[in-house]
């Protein structure tokens, strides 16, 4: 009996370290969700809230308003940020999520440029400013937040997990888009299909909202010093740690140029420029998805197994060459698109499982949230937000090499700064 009571007690506290995991990693689902269906429907958005009289111009437009999101992902991330150290995570990881919400609501709801003229343009760039705030710490924080309640030995799990969900909602936004798609059809999809799967993460966003309420607080050392005094620590903290932040914002931009260009840029190419069949994207991408989902674990405990520093670098200069496959797709041909697309997800997964992790452990907890949600906000910011309209602008004017080779210089920067940032102030986790 006195064994039964004590297996129950331990299943009980394992559920408990879980539930925390589960109400980050669904924040990091529904930021992506959103985040990757606005890239996915932007070639049906664009000609809504644009003037669509050349639909690649629209699209081009949507685009934009996309990059202009990411611009915005600094300033929350520093504001955000800033919260975070000084007061705890808590009451952040409860805002983002709404806000995120919020916005995507009203994206859904929205009439456009037909019935408002200029002022949809204006409300879908608002809309997509206030998740930019709101993602700016979102992302490093919700993995920040995941590692300093996860046991020490563990953390490349736990980035596993965090991965996993924010794969989710990659997966979720193509299938859901597939799934309308296939269920109303093209044209319906055109006028206003698109509306349901935003709908669909402002209903998820609510459900977030309500289980984040039970959050633990992890930040306990600054609590009872004066806000000032807390304040000139922090900037003190990631002064001394320049490199890391340097370090950081090539880990996530480069990273970041590569998932959008997979994500977003070739299915939006895939559509806008080759006319290929949407609903048969759709499918593919959300394969794509499914393979990020499924190595996302593995990644994960490979990185426990091993050094995360050595790890990380293996799998970033992987991608170098593995870019080079968005040149294999040149033409119309879905053939041609799926083997790019999921040959290069291969590599991509990797390195998306590691990326926040990595950044996380260059930073000590008193300026962790402050530092990642910077440095992750500058480099998702230059390289992340402008990926996709990089991507479709040059295959336009037949230079789409040039995005590969952009892409690869700074996934070596990337590993040459992290090394340096390592050999001059060490690693806070995962080692």
């Amino acid at each position: 009996m006195a064994s039964t009571s004590t297996q129950r007690h331990q299943t009980q506290r394992c559920f408990a370290a879980r539930r925390p995991l589960v109400a980050l990693g669904l924040g990091g689902t529904l930021e992506w969700y959103d985040w990757q269906l606005f890239g996915l429907l932007s070639a049906f958005v664009g000609p809504e809230f644009f003037p669509n009289h050349d639909p690649v111009a629209a699209t081009l437009s949507a685009l934009a308003v996309f990059a202009v999101g990411f611009v915005f992902r600094p300033l929350g991330g520093v504001l955000l940020g800033l919260v975070a150290d000084r007061f705890g995570r808590r009451r952040v990881m409860l805002g983002s999520v709404a806000a995120m919400a919020l916005a995507t609501l009203v994206m859904a709801v929205v009439p456009g440029y037909s019935v408002l003229g200029v002022w949809a343009g204006v409300i879908l760039l608002v809309c997509r400013i206030v998740q930019g705030v709101s993602t700016g710490v979102e992302g490093p924080l919700s993995t920040a937040y995941a590692v300093e309640l996860t046991a020490k030995g563990r953390e490349g799990r736990a980035a596993g997990v965090m991965s996993v969900f924010v794969n989710l909602g990659i997966v979720g936004a193509s299938l859901v888009s597939f799934v309308t798609s296939a269920i109303v059809g093209s044209a319906a999809m055109q006028s206003w299909g698109w509306r349901v799967a935003m709908v669909f993460g402002a209903v998820l966003g609510i459900v977030i909202v309500y289980m984040r309420r039970q959050l633990p607080e992890s930040l306990h050392a600054a609590a009872g010093r004066p806000p000032a005094e807390r304040n000139r620590d922090i900037w003190r903290g990631i002064g001394r740690h320049w490199l890391a932040l340097l370090a950081m914002v090539f880990i996530v931009g480069a990273v970041q140029a590569y998932n959008y260009a997979w994500n977003v840029g070739l299915p939006t190419l895939a559509r806008s420029t080759y006319r290929e069949n949407s609903t048969a994207v759709f499918a593919i991408t959300t394969l794509l998805g499914l393979v990020l989902v499924g190595g996302s674990l593995i990644t994960g405990a490979l990185a426990d197994r091993k050094k995360l520093s050595r790890t990380f670098t293996v799998t970033r200069l992987l991608a170098v060459p593995a870019v080079f496959l968005a040149l294999l797709y040149s033409g119309p041909g879905l053939g041609g698109f799926t083997a790019v697309l999921l040959g290069g997800g291969l590599v991509l997964v990797l390195n998306m499982t590691l990326y926040n992790v990595v950044s996380t452990s260059l930073l000590p907890v008193p300026c962790r949230a402050t530092g990642v949600g910077l440095g992750y906000g500058i480099g998702v910011a230059l390289f992340g937000g402008t990926a996709s309209y990089l991507l479709v602008w040059l295959g336009r004017y037949g230079s789409a090499w040039m995005f590969p080779a952009y892409t690869a210089a700074l996934c070596l920067i990337s590993v040459a700064l992290y090394l340096a940032a390592v050999r001059r102030t060490g690693i806070y986790a995962g080692e």
